[in-house]
């Protein structure tokens, strides 16, 4: 979650025996924060979609068996429909999740990712892309005065860069949370190091990634400055990059995710909708 930027008001108060409760997110920090919540789930689902209309990836820039890195389809095995998933040249049994997924007739359906995690219906991509492209650039608008508000505000330099102190303690902090030990009282005002990494891993090289592998399966974005998908390997390349960017991204949501929880998931509720998180104890 995020940290109280430097020079807020403290806005401390608590009841007796109560840890304090602290004024810790910033209205700004906490309306960009759902709008990349929603953004988020609407451009994996959809992105999911329009994956199922070609479910390969390959590395260069054109589409061939040479170049296919990975796939998922289906065989069948004793007349039986199956799941597949290959990454090189490894295949593996993915059956009634990735490749053939259960129909409501109790059979298997052909379809890489299920129908239950695409929108806007199992099969629509010509939704799915005007979906997939109107929240993309509402993410990208949001992500862009989030980092503009992070810089301004002092936020990117007072929270999320770590000092060389912190840096020496890389392996403390990790030990600390594979034993999920989690900093209490003071010391969890401030991110540690893992969490600094973490999110200017995801914001300056993730989503960049996202954005310019997105922006490199557009006809349009290329015809208005050529050439410059050569440098991402060819479209076929950055759609890779794209899908692996993404990956990693609902890699980051799902820790953040499960940080919320076994940290305190009313406190932390409450924090990004109200702005007031209670110190733990």
């Amino acid at each position: 979650m995020e940290q109280m930027a430097p020079g807020s008001p403290p806005l401390a108060h608590s009841s007796a025996g109560s840890p304090p409760l602290v004024y810790r997110h910033r209205l700004p920090v906490r309306i960009m924060h759902w709008i990349n919540v929603g953004c988020l789930v609407v451009l994996l689902m959809s992105g999911l979609q329009i994956f199922n209309a070609h479910p390969a990836l390959y590395w260069g820039d054109d589409s061939r068996d040479s170049t296919r890195v990975m796939q998922i389809t289906q065989k069948r095995v004793n007349g039986e429909l199956r799941g597949v998933t290959r990454i090189g040249r490894a295949e593996f049994d993915t059956s009634g999740v990735l490749g053939a997924s259960r129909a409501r007739d109790g059979g298997y359906a052909a379809r890489a990712f299920p129908s239950w995690a695409t929108i806007p219906g199992p099969q629509w991509l010509s939704m799915a892309r005007l979906w997939h492209f109107f929240f993309a650039w509402l993410f990208v608008v949001n992500g862009i005065a989030y980092l503009a508000w992070s810089v301004f505000s002092g936020h990117l330099r007072g929270d999320l860069l770590p000092t060389p102190m912190e840096l020496r303690g890389i392996g403390r902090s990790v030990r600390d949370h594979l034993l999920l030990r989690h900093p209490h009282g003071e010391a969890a005002r401030r991110y540690n190091v893992l969490q600094n990494i973490a999110y200017l891993g995801i914001v300056f090289v993730v989503l960049p990634l996202i954005v310019l592998g997105g922006w490199a399966m557009s006809p349009m974005i290329d015809s208005f400055a050529p050439g410059w998908v050569d440098w991402l390997g060819g479209r076929q390349a950055a759609r890779t990059l794209h899908f692996i960017a993404a990956t990693l991204l609902v890699g980051f949501a799902a820790v953040h995710l499960f940080e919320v929880i076994v940290t305190g998931l009313v406190n932390n509720l409450r924090s990004m909708v109200t702005g007031y998180w209670r110190l733990p104890k």
